[in-house]
């Protein structure tokens, strides 16, 4: 009499000793994928769009993909630069009036920023670039201008004056873009579709502080992200992120003080001229789109906490982290579970911004 209770024993054994052979060999595998990933990583720095830029990605075709991404940004620079005298921002500045016909990422990028400034009411103002240079924050000789100066600059403002038909662009006589609110985010996007299409399935950049991530880490865990302390320059807590974009804006990273003894920011309110002082420290953004949060870390900062808090409910289409002056942090309840104080900073309050 044959013992089939012992030979479906034996074959149970035997299947489980192959599905542990299967599950080793996959383990295996998969960390001599990661490593060969590793092992292929490509790194690039170099100075671009004002501001250094480095970026880390992983894959065969990394260090070609870095090279191209690369040269993405230095002739988009060469495109938007405000002083350049070869820019299609100089033209159109120094276009009397008359229409002006430029690339058609120029107009790509300005149609976007026009999008954003009427989407905000304003508070993101494109042709705020003669305010800003009455107060030297594009000349580094920094003064407070009289209220008749700016009244007299302000009347020169205004995003609804702007003439974009297909790829000419248009101002009065007398105004000026700076698309320095949004060019950065922008470049971002377009340096990840060109790493994208290289093949490259994780990667970090730094764009002068805007983060934008492709995919994961090569382990398959988020990019864990240091977020800035506005007070001490240290890191305040830690966000983790995958596949997007992380953008911080601040008057504490270009101020001056006045003869007067005053701090005054370089993010300046288009409603006043004046720098924006509403009680907050910095902004963060996260989303998926670098331009969507550079255009947004800067209006909803003018916006000021409530305001930003009702862009938000509306839209949903981001998440914020908000520093107020008196060290409070109110943050979306979309990130609530992946943004981590560090050790130094968890007496600090933490309200949820929660949908209603």
């Amino acid at each position: 009499m044959r013992n089939w209770k012992t030979n479906r024993t034996v074959r149970i054994y035997i299947l489980i000793a192959a599905l542990c052979m299967a599950v080793i060999c996959f383990c295996v595998m998969n960390q001599k994928h990661s490593e060969n990933i590793n092992q292929n990583k490509a790194t690039k720095e170099f100075f671009a769009m004002d501001t250094y830029i480095t970026m880390n990605a992983y894959g065969i075709n990394a260090e070609d993909a870095l090279m191209q991404a690369a040269d993405r940004l230095s002739a988009l620079e060469q495109l938007w630069s405000v002083t350049d005298s070869e820019s299609d921002i100089y033209a159109i500045n120094h276009g009397s009036g008359q229409p002006v016909s430029v690339s058609e990422e120029t107009a790509k990028l300005l149609s976007f920023a026009l999008q954003m400034a009427e989407d905000t009411d304003g508070a993101l103002e494109p042709t705020i670039y003669p305010v800003l240079t009455a107060w030297g924050f594009t000349t580094e000789e920094n003064r407070v201008p009289s209220d008749v100066e700016l009244t007299e600059l302000l009347g020169d403002v205004g995003y609804e004056r702007v003439r974009l038909e297909d790829n000419a662009v248009q101002l009065d006589s007398d105004m000026m873009l700076d698309l320095g609110a949004v060019g950065k985010g922008y470049a971002g996007d377009l340096a990840v579709e060109i790493l994208r299409e290289n093949g490259i399935t994780s990667a970090l950049l730094d764009i002068g502080g805007n983060i934008q991530t492709v995919g994961t880490k090569t382990d398959g865990s988020p990019w864990k992200l240091g977020l800035r302390d506005p007070f001490t320059g240290g890191t305040l807590g830690t966000l983790e992120i995958s596949d997007g974009a992380v953008v911080t804006s601040g008057n504490y990273e270009r101020y001056f003080i006045g003869e007067d003894g005053k701090r005054y920011g370089h993010i300046i309110d288009p409603a006043t001229g004046y720098p924006v002082e509403n009680g907050l420290a910095s902004v963060t953004i996260i989303a998926k789109e670098g331009r969507l949060c550079d255009a947004l870390s800067t209006s909803l900062f003018v916006m000021g906490l409530d305001e930003a808090a009702d862009y938000w409910l509306q839209h949903q289409n981001f998440e914020m982290i908000v520093i107020t002056e008196n060290g409070e942090i109110y943050l979306t309840d979309g990130i609530a579970e992946i943004f981590t104080l560090d050790s130094n900073h968890s007496s600090m309050k933490v309200n949820v911004i929660e949908h209603e």
